[in-house]
Protein backbone atom coordinates (compact mmCIF):
# COMPACT_ATOMS: atom_id res chain seq x y z
CA UNK A 1 0.00 0.00 0.00
CA UNK A 2 2.72 2.16 0.96
CA UNK A 3 4.56 1.76 -2.50
CA UNK A 4 1.44 2.50 -4.89
CA UNK A 5 1.39 6.09 -2.39
CA UNK A 6 5.48 6.64 -3.32
CA UNK A 7 4.59 5.78 -6.91
CA UNK A 8 1.20 7.44 -7.20
CA UNK A 9 3.44 10.24 -5.80
CA UNK A 10 6.34 10.71 -7.76
CA UNK A 11 4.31 10.20 -10.54
CA UNK A 12 1.89 12.95 -9.93
CA UNK A 13 5.05 15.74 -9.76
CA UNK A 14 6.72 14.02 -12.24
CA UNK A 15 3.24 14.62 -14.63
CA UNK A 16 3.25 18.54 -12.86
CA UNK A 17 6.62 18.95 -13.87
CA UNK A 18 6.41 18.11 -17.56
CA UNK A 19 3.12 20.29 -18.06
CA UNK A 20 5.24 23.21 -16.17
CA UNK A 21 7.75 22.54 -18.75
CA UNK A 22 5.12 22.11 -21.92
CA UNK A 23 3.87 25.68 -20.62
CA UNK A 24 6.75 27.57 -19.95
CA UNK A 25 8.04 26.39 -23.11
CA UNK A 26 6.95 28.97 -25.19
CA UNK A 27 7.60 31.76 -23.22
CA UNK A 28 11.50 30.91 -22.87
CA UNK A 29 11.42 30.67 -27.05
CA UNK A 30 9.96 33.63 -26.64
CA UNK A 31 12.81 35.43 -24.22
CA UNK A 32 15.83 33.46 -26.21
CA UNK A 33 14.24 34.85 -29.46
CA UNK A 34 14.19 38.34 -27.93
CA UNK A 35 17.99 38.04 -26.70
CA UNK A 36 19.33 37.70 -30.84
CA UNK A 37 19.14 39.13 -34.19
CA UNK A 38 16.57 38.68 -36.52
CA UNK A 39 19.20 36.58 -38.65
CA UNK A 40 19.57 33.81 -35.79
CA UNK A 41 15.63 33.53 -35.72
CA UNK A 42 15.22 32.92 -39.41
CA UNK A 43 17.86 30.60 -39.76
CA UNK A 44 17.24 27.36 -38.56
CA UNK A 45 17.77 25.81 -35.83
CA UNK A 46 15.57 28.36 -33.97
CA UNK A 47 18.27 29.21 -30.44
CA UNK A 48 17.47 27.69 -27.29
CA UNK A 49 19.91 29.38 -25.19
CA UNK A 50 19.77 33.08 -24.90
CA UNK A 51 22.11 35.37 -26.48
CA UNK A 52 24.33 38.32 -26.55
CA UNK A 53 21.73 40.77 -27.44
CA UNK A 54 19.66 41.15 -24.49
CA UNK A 55 20.54 45.09 -23.50
CA UNK A 56 20.30 46.55 -27.47
CA UNK A 57 17.10 44.50 -27.93
CA UNK A 58 15.53 46.13 -24.64
CA UNK A 59 16.75 49.32 -24.90
CA UNK A 60 14.86 48.88 -28.06
CA UNK A 61 11.98 47.23 -26.09
CA UNK A 62 11.38 49.93 -23.44
CA UNK A 63 12.74 52.96 -24.88
CA UNK A 64 12.76 52.70 -28.48
CA UNK A 65 16.50 53.18 -28.96
CA UNK A 66 17.75 51.17 -31.43
CA UNK A 67 21.67 50.36 -32.41
CA UNK A 68 21.23 51.11 -36.33
CA UNK A 69 18.86 53.92 -35.65
CA UNK A 70 16.48 53.10 -38.11
CA UNK A 71 13.21 51.49 -36.97
CA UNK A 72 11.76 53.45 -34.61
CA UNK A 73 8.24 53.36 -33.15
CA UNK A 74 6.17 56.57 -33.22
CA UNK A 75 4.97 56.44 -29.30
CA UNK A 76 7.65 54.92 -26.73
CA UNK A 77 6.76 51.75 -25.59
CA UNK A 78 6.75 52.54 -22.01
CA UNK A 79 3.55 55.38 -23.07
CA UNK A 80 1.91 52.43 -24.26
CA UNK A 81 2.72 50.19 -20.96
CA UNK A 82 1.13 53.32 -19.46
CA UNK A 83 -2.05 53.14 -21.75
CA UNK A 84 -2.12 49.43 -21.10
CA UNK A 85 -2.61 50.28 -17.17
CA UNK A 86 -5.00 53.26 -17.10
CA UNK A 87 -7.16 51.24 -19.28
CA UNK A 88 -6.51 47.65 -16.92
CA UNK A 89 -6.77 49.68 -13.87
CA UNK A 90 -9.87 52.06 -14.86
CA UNK A 91 -11.58 49.06 -16.51
CA UNK A 92 -11.34 47.34 -12.93
CA UNK A 93 -12.39 50.38 -10.76
CA UNK A 94 -15.20 51.26 -12.70
CA UNK A 95 -16.43 47.19 -13.18
CA UNK A 96 -16.20 46.91 -9.73
CA UNK A 97 -17.85 50.14 -8.35
CA UNK A 98 -20.95 49.53 -10.19
CA UNK A 99 -21.18 45.97 -10.18
CA UNK A 100 -21.20 46.28 -6.07
CA UNK A 101 -23.74 48.68 -6.12
CA UNK A 102 -26.06 46.78 -8.54
CA UNK A 103 -25.97 43.34 -6.68
CA UNK A 104 -26.66 45.35 -3.65
CA UNK A 105 -29.70 47.30 -5.13
CA UNK A 106 -30.98 43.78 -6.45
CA UNK A 107 -30.58 42.49 -3.29
CA UNK A 108 -31.72 44.61 -0.83
CA UNK A 109 -33.82 46.97 -2.13
CA UNK A 110 -37.50 45.86 -3.23
CA UNK A 111 -38.55 47.62 -6.82
CA UNK A 112 -40.86 46.92 -9.50
CA UNK A 113 -39.83 44.57 -11.54
CA UNK A 114 -36.55 43.48 -10.14
CA UNK A 115 -36.03 40.21 -11.29
CA UNK A 116 -36.74 40.99 -14.43
CA UNK A 117 -33.95 43.84 -14.76
CA UNK A 118 -31.98 41.29 -13.59
CA UNK A 119 -32.22 38.72 -15.64
CA UNK A 120 -32.08 41.36 -18.61
CA UNK A 121 -28.75 42.16 -17.57
CA UNK A 122 -27.49 38.06 -17.08
CA UNK A 123 -28.77 37.89 -20.80
CA UNK A 124 -26.02 39.94 -21.88
CA UNK A 125 -23.31 36.70 -21.03
CA UNK A 126 -24.71 34.92 -23.98
CA UNK A 127 -23.47 38.29 -26.49
CA UNK A 128 -19.28 38.53 -26.13
CA UNK A 129 -17.65 41.53 -26.53
CA UNK A 130 -17.06 39.96 -30.70
CA UNK A 131 -20.61 40.60 -30.97
CA UNK A 132 -20.90 44.10 -29.69
CA UNK A 133 -18.33 45.20 -31.71
CA UNK A 134 -20.19 47.44 -34.23
CA UNK A 135 -22.57 48.98 -31.85
CA UNK A 136 -19.60 49.31 -29.18
CA UNK A 137 -17.72 51.08 -31.95
CA UNK A 138 -21.22 53.17 -33.05
CA UNK A 139 -21.53 54.51 -29.56
CA UNK A 140 -17.95 55.53 -28.64
CA UNK A 141 -17.73 56.87 -32.25
CA UNK A 142 -20.84 59.30 -31.13
CA UNK A 143 -20.14 60.25 -27.66
CA UNK A 144 -17.01 61.23 -29.27
CA UNK A 145 -14.63 58.77 -27.35
CA UNK A 146 -12.71 57.64 -29.69
CA UNK A 147 -8.24 57.82 -29.21
CA UNK A 148 -9.31 58.49 -25.39
CA UNK A 149 -8.77 56.67 -22.36
CA UNK A 150 -12.51 57.01 -21.70
CA UNK A 151 -12.93 55.52 -24.71
CA UNK A 152 -10.96 52.82 -23.58
CA UNK A 153 -12.69 52.39 -20.11
CA UNK A 154 -16.51 53.24 -20.21
CA UNK A 155 -17.85 50.27 -23.28
CA UNK A 156 -16.15 47.69 -20.55
CA UNK A 157 -16.95 48.84 -17.40
CA UNK A 158 -20.82 47.70 -16.74
CA UNK A 159 -19.83 43.57 -16.53
CA UNK A 160 -23.23 41.71 -16.00
CA UNK A 161 -20.69 38.68 -14.60
CA UNK A 162 -19.12 40.73 -11.94
CA UNK A 163 -22.88 41.74 -10.70
CA UNK A 164 -23.96 38.08 -11.21
CA UNK A 165 -21.41 36.44 -8.72
CA UNK A 166 -21.46 39.53 -6.35
CA UNK A 167 -25.28 39.26 -6.26
CA UNK A 168 -24.80 35.37 -5.66
CA UNK A 169 -22.39 36.33 -2.68
CA UNK A 170 -24.84 38.68 -1.21
CA UNK A 171 -27.33 36.26 -0.89
CA UNK A 172 -25.28 34.28 1.42
CA UNK A 173 -24.83 37.02 3.90
CA UNK A 174 -27.59 36.09 6.86
CA UNK A 175 -30.54 38.55 6.81
CA UNK A 176 -30.66 38.30 10.15
CA UNK A 177 -27.60 40.83 10.24
CA UNK A 178 -29.17 42.89 7.45
CA UNK A 179 -32.53 43.44 9.74
CA UNK A 180 -30.56 43.82 12.97
CA UNK A 181 -28.63 46.68 11.57
CA UNK A 182 -32.15 48.18 10.20
CA UNK A 183 -33.71 48.06 13.41
CA UNK A 184 -30.55 50.06 14.96
CA UNK A 185 -31.67 52.30 12.12
CA UNK A 186 -28.71 52.17 10.49
CA UNK A 187 -29.05 53.37 6.58
CA UNK A 188 -28.15 51.33 4.12
CA UNK A 189 -25.48 53.67 2.78
CA UNK A 190 -24.10 52.17 6.17
CA UNK A 191 -25.28 48.75 5.64
CA UNK A 192 -23.40 48.77 2.33
CA UNK A 193 -19.85 49.95 3.79
CA UNK A 194 -20.40 48.58 7.23
CA UNK A 195 -21.37 44.91 6.98
CA UNK A 196 -21.72 43.57 3.09
CA UNK A 197 -18.65 45.56 1.75
CA UNK A 198 -16.52 44.13 3.83
CA UNK A 199 -17.83 40.54 3.42
CA UNK A 200 -17.31 40.87 0.10
CA UNK A 201 -13.47 41.53 0.12
CA UNK A 202 -12.50 38.36 -0.88
CA UNK A 203 -14.86 38.62 -4.03
CA UNK A 204 -13.73 41.88 -4.87
CA UNK A 205 -9.77 40.70 -4.43
CA UNK A 206 -10.39 38.28 -6.55
CA UNK A 207 -12.54 40.03 -9.70
CA UNK A 208 -10.35 42.51 -9.39
CA UNK A 209 -7.14 40.93 -9.58
CA UNK A 210 -8.49 38.73 -12.68
CA UNK A 211 -10.11 41.73 -14.48
CA UNK A 212 -6.34 43.49 -14.31
CA UNK A 213 -4.83 40.44 -15.95
CA UNK A 214 -7.77 40.31 -18.58
CA UNK A 215 -8.03 43.82 -19.74
CA UNK A 216 -4.25 44.30 -19.73
CA UNK A 217 -3.90 41.47 -22.56
CA UNK A 218 -7.45 42.67 -24.39
CA UNK A 219 -6.78 43.49 -28.16
CA UNK A 220 -10.38 43.65 -29.78
CA UNK A 221 -11.72 47.37 -27.51
CA UNK A 222 -8.33 49.06 -28.46
CA UNK A 223 -9.00 47.80 -32.33
CA UNK A 224 -12.12 49.49 -31.91
CA UNK A 225 -11.40 52.35 -29.93
CA UNK A 226 -7.98 53.94 -30.40
CA UNK A 227 -6.51 52.38 -33.74
CA UNK A 228 -6.54 55.96 -35.59
CA UNK A 229 -4.03 57.41 -33.24
CA UNK A 230 -0.76 55.85 -32.18
CA UNK A 231 -0.14 58.01 -28.97
CA UNK A 232 -3.22 56.30 -27.16
CA UNK A 233 -2.11 52.52 -28.31
CA UNK A 234 -2.26 49.74 -25.80
CA UNK A 235 0.97 47.24 -25.61
CA UNK A 236 -1.19 44.62 -27.46
CA UNK A 237 -2.04 47.04 -29.89
CA UNK A 238 1.37 47.88 -30.46
CA UNK A 239 2.36 44.03 -30.82
CA UNK A 240 -0.36 43.81 -33.60
CA UNK A 241 0.78 47.02 -35.19
CA UNK A 242 4.35 46.44 -35.23
CA UNK A 243 3.84 43.00 -36.88
CA UNK A 244 2.85 44.56 -39.06
CA UNK A 245 4.97 47.29 -39.88
CA UNK A 246 8.41 45.66 -39.20
CA UNK A 247 8.00 42.40 -40.13
CA UNK A 248 11.92 42.12 -40.59
CA UNK A 249 12.43 42.91 -36.55
CA UNK A 250 10.64 39.64 -35.05
CA UNK A 251 13.91 39.70 -32.07
CA UNK A 252 12.18 43.73 -31.35
CA UNK A 253 9.14 42.59 -31.10
CA UNK A 254 9.46 39.52 -28.96
CA UNK A 255 11.34 41.61 -26.50
CA UNK A 256 8.08 43.67 -26.50
CA UNK A 257 6.42 40.96 -25.91
CA UNK A 258 8.27 39.90 -23.04
CA UNK A 259 8.63 43.11 -21.21
CA UNK A 260 4.36 43.14 -21.75
CA UNK A 261 4.28 39.52 -19.59
CA UNK A 262 6.06 41.19 -17.24
CA UNK A 263 3.01 43.54 -15.20
CA UNK A 264 0.60 40.60 -15.29
CA UNK A 265 3.42 38.04 -14.08
CA UNK A 266 4.38 40.38 -11.07
CA UNK A 267 0.57 40.94 -9.92
CA UNK A 268 -0.26 36.93 -10.26
CA UNK A 269 3.46 35.84 -8.26
CA UNK A 270 2.44 38.66 -5.06
CA UNK A 271 -1.59 38.57 -4.93
CA UNK A 272 -1.65 34.65 -5.78
CA UNK A 273 -2.54 33.97 -2.45
CA UNK A 274 -5.48 36.16 -2.30
CA UNK A 275 -6.85 34.80 -5.41
CA UNK A 276 -6.77 31.22 -3.79
CA UNK A 277 -8.00 32.33 -0.60
CA UNK A 278 -10.67 34.96 -1.96
CA UNK A 279 -11.75 31.80 -4.41
CA UNK A 280 -11.64 29.78 -1.07
CA UNK A 281 -13.65 31.71 0.65
CA UNK A 282 -16.43 33.15 -2.16
CA UNK A 283 -16.52 30.26 -3.86
CA UNK A 284 -16.35 31.67 -7.09
CA UNK A 285 -14.99 29.63 -9.86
Amino acid sequence: MIEKKQSGYWLSHVGLCLGVIFIFFPVWLAFVGSTVTQEDIMQPPFPVLPGPHLIENYKYALFNISPDGYYSLPVPVLKMLFNSLIMALGITIGKLIISLLSAFAFVYFKFPLRKTFFWLIFLTLMLPIEVRIVPTYEVVANLGLLNSYAGLIFPLIASATATFLFRQFFLTVPNEMIEAARMDAASEWSIYWKIVFPLALPAIAVLGILSVIWRWNDLILPMIAVSTTKTAYTIQLCLLDFQGEYVAQEHYRLAMTVVSLIPTTLVFVFLQRYITSGIASTGIK
